[in-house]
């Protein structure tokens, strides 16, 4: 999706995930080839953020009123309660919600291998989003 196609929120959302996961990606690469000198919470920062994204463009496009929360959990169970699909591992991002807040400011240790596991997520929730919202987008 490029700029020219956001028509509305589930758009915007959408837009700004795809941007939060690509920055997490770009600085993971960096990061484990020694080009740049972060702590693995800015990362998954970028994470926790393509995932909170990610699903209220999801909420958006099913006219759910999007609350101004960064808990995934909570943004979940919304998403349970007015009966919207989401993918099986979707449950798996909620552990990413300290990462909103508390992680730009504490350090929080974490492994690599989690970094990992969180992208291949994010990347099947980033499909399965793109495509119930795509039918508005073409």
């Amino acid at each position: 999706m490029k700029k020219d196609d956001i028509k509305n929120s589930a758009d915007l959302f959408f837009y700004k995930a795809n941007s939060d996961l690509n920055s997490a990606k770009y600085l993971l690469k960096a990061f484990e080839n020694s080009e740049v000198e972060i702590d693995l919470e800015t990362i998954m920062f970028h994470l926790q953020q393509s995932a909170e994204k990610l699903l209220k463009s999801l909420l958006s496009h099913n006219r759910v009123r999007v609350s101004k929360t960064h808990d995934i959990k909570e943004i979940i169970k919304i998403a349970i309660n007015n009966n919207i699909e989401m993918i099986d591992d979707t449950e798996l991002l909620i552990d990413l919600t300290s990462y909103a807040v508390e992680g730009r400011y504490a350090i929080i240790h974490d492994d690599l291998d989690d970094t990992n596991k969180y992208i291949k997520i994010l990347e099947e929730l980033q499909l399965f989003v793109k495509k119930q919202i795509s039918s508005e987008i073409i």
